[in-house]
């Protein structure tokens, strides 16, 4: 079933892929994703420890999750920090 590129309601996207749902011509192929792997790192006893505390200081989250939350919230600082600085760069040069 074609349809035009205009907003659709949740309800039509269902019916058009409920109708849609046997025919085989009208699926592109299936997208296969692999698994990131993860990666070691090694940190210093102390440090570990630290982290150890805070992580269970923070509602009991393990240490790989309060570490995981913790280095996101650092990226997304670093990310903003890298943006602004390209955009000040970008304007005294532009």
């Amino acid at each position: 079933m074609k349809t035009k590129n205009k907003n659709l309601t949740e309800q039509e996207i269902d019916q058009i892929i409920i109708a849609d749902a046997d025919n085989n011509s009208a699926w592109e192929e299936p997208i296969k994703i692999r698994k990131q792997k993860f990666t070691s790192l090694s940190i210093p006893s102390e440090l570990a420890s630290r982290a150890a505390f805070f992580a269970r200081l923070h509602r009991g989250l393990s240490l790989e999750e309060w570490l995981n939350r913790v280095i996101q919230e650092r990226l997304d600082i670093e990310e903003a920090a890298f943006s602004g600085f390209k955009r000040e760069l970008a304007a005294k040069n532009g």
